[in-house]
Order: C-alpha cells, then structure tokens, then sequence
C-alpha cells in the first residue's frame, strides 16, 4: 500500500533556533568597526561586512546613512575554517583575517575605489557555533540586501587559474577595474552603462 504524504512531518520548526540567530546579529551589530584590514592579526572564523563611506556618486546612498553611524553595509561575507566544507575542521586558524585581507587586495587594486573609504566588523565564532557561519551570514544578508552580494556580483571572486579564462568578467571587475587577473577574463559580459544603471536604480527599488 502506497504511505500518503504528509509534508507537515517533514517540517522543523524551532523558536530557540529564531532567538539564536537575532542574537547573533544583535551581537554583530555591536562588534566594533575597524579599517580594512584590522589592524592586527588575528585568530578565528566567522562572519563579517563592509562599510562604504566615500563620495563615489554609484553609493551616495551609503555615504549617506554610513557617514555618521554604520548602518548598511555594502558587503556581508564569512571566512569558514580549513577543511569545514568536507567535515574535517583543523586547529584554528586565520582564516578571517586573510579573507578581510583579500578584500583589502581586491580595494587596493581597483582604479575608482579608495581603501581608506572602508570599514569593517566582523563576528568569530568558535566550538560548535562553527556550524553557523552560514546561516548567519545569509541572515545578514536577507537583513541589509547589501549591494555586492545582491545586485553587483564578483566581489569576493579569486582568480580562476590559467585555463578558466574564457569567462566573463564580473558586474564589480566592469564597475571597479584593475585585478590583474579579472584582465585576462574574455568572455562576453554586460555593458558598463547597463551596471552603472542598475547600480543607481538598486537602492531606489529596496527602499519601495
């Protein structure tokens, strides 16, 4: 006899789990704000964003809410520890710091962007608190819709490596030339006056 279906027992519902991840983002929230990169070396994984607050006409928006206080960011990433993804987690490592140092390489080499126009703050999370790296990141995500994980794509990318050049360059290597690598990417992308304008529209359609 065929077992009828029942979705319902298949469904998890929990509001300890709800109440654990506000938390963590009203702790996030909390967490001091640094240059980019922090200015010293550092222990841990976790969670983190980036704060615009130059005059580049493309984020007026943001300067204007992260001029005075540090409210939305442009960037939300997470640096997992070595060997998370296949369950074999290491000792512990740098792995944030070196991801925040990325994004101060990727910065620094852009020909329109300034380094000292960001900032940063992050979360580390440590024992089994490990496994949440990823929920909170999307958390923050779904929270803020920052413009680089939601509208311009490429930020965090890396170099493909030699044989993976026939593909296109990213929206941010369009916005924000200047990675050495993001130069030898040949395949065909968007216009740059097609990503300036969906960049410009982008805070008007999430404000509706």
């Amino acid at each position: 006899m065929k077992e009828l279906f029942d979705r319902s027992k298949h469904v998890f519902h929990s509001d300890a789990f709800s109440e654990i991840i506000k938390d963590t983002i009203r702790f996030f929230n909390g967490t001091p704000v640094h240059q980019l990169p922090p200015p010293e070396n550092f222990i841990g994984a976790g969670v983190y964003a980036l704060y615009y607050i130059g005059k580049n006409p493309l984020y007026k928006y943001l300067y204007d809410l992260n001029r005075i206080g540090f409210v939305q960011p442009i960037y939300v990433g997470k640096a997992v520890p070595r060997g998370w993804r296949q369950a074999r987690v290491q000792q512990a490592s740098n792995e944030l710091f070196l991801r925040l140092s990325d994004h101060e390489n990727s910065i620094s080499s852009s020909e329109n962007l300034f380094l000292d126009d960001f900032r940063c703050r992050f979360m580390i999370l440590e024992d089994g608190a490990v496994d949440m790296i990823g929920t909170i990141e999307a958390s923050l995500i779904r929270q803020y819709l920052p413009i680089w994980n939601c509208c311009i794509d490429g930020f965090g990318n890396h170099d493909p490596g030699s044989g993976r050049y026939d593909q296109a360059k990213s929206d941010w290597d369009i916005l924000h030339p200047g990675r050495v690598w993001a130069n030898r990417l040949r395949g065909k992308h968007p216009s740059k006056e097609e990503i300036m304008k969906k960049t410009l529209e982008y805070y008007n359609e999430t404000d509706e």
